[in-house]
């Protein structure tokens, strides 16, 4: 496997952050070399945030933010409309977007000028919502990320959750963001 590189895009309080560095420990606890970090502008919630995971096989050499992304996750939206967002700066025709969104892919497509072959979306908002009571998209986004890449099992996804944050977190939001991740697996289009 080459390297992967995931650019995260969100608003300050939507876990880009938390997911970048989660998606990096997930791949940590599957033998990979990964890692994640943020990028902020602005730091204050509701501002326009990055997060950066990458993971390979070998050792990652790289210590600088991701130009030119494997894939891309929206996790808001309104960012698509941003042109200081850079939603697609550094795409190629091969590039995935994650979108949280119930808008039509063929909208998705549009709006960012690729392919709709490209594009994947899923209300990841919504199925927080519905599943552990918070609209906060960066976990389920997790879920989508598992169906539409080889980036990593499904499973493996879910082990390093319960790990991760069985430990911090009372059991029924730990099963709430399992819900989610299983929801959003399965609705991604």
């Amino acid at each position: 496997m080459a390297m992967t590189e995931i650019r995260w895009h969100g608003r300050g309080g939507q876990g880009a952050k938390t997911a970048a560095t989660f998606l990096a420990k997930a791949a940590q606890d599957q033998g990979k070399h990964s890692q994640g970090f943020p990028e902020y502008g602005p730091e204050r919630r509701g501002a326009p945030v990055r997060g950066y995971t990458r993971i390979s096989e070998r050792p990652i050499r790289l210590h600088c933010a991701i130009q030119q992304p494997g894939i891309v996750i929206v996790l808001d939206p309104t960012l698509l409309d941003s042109p200081t967002a850079g939603v697609t700066a550094g795409t190629s025709e091969e590039t995935v977007f994650i979108i949280n969104s119930d808008e039509p892919k063929s909208k998705i497509a549009g709006q960012l000028g690729v392919s709709e072959a490209q594009v994947h979306c899923v209300n990841a908002s919504l199925i927080a919502q519905e599943s552990f009571g918070r609209p906060i998209p960066n976990i389920p986004m997790l879920g989508a990320l598992a169906q539409v890449t080889e980036v990593l099992p499904f499973q493996g996804v879910i082990d390093s959750l319960k790990m991760t944050f069985g430990k911090k977190f009372a059991a029924h939001i730990v099963d709430g963001n399992v819900v989610a991740i299983k929801r959003a697996f399965e609705e991604v289009v």
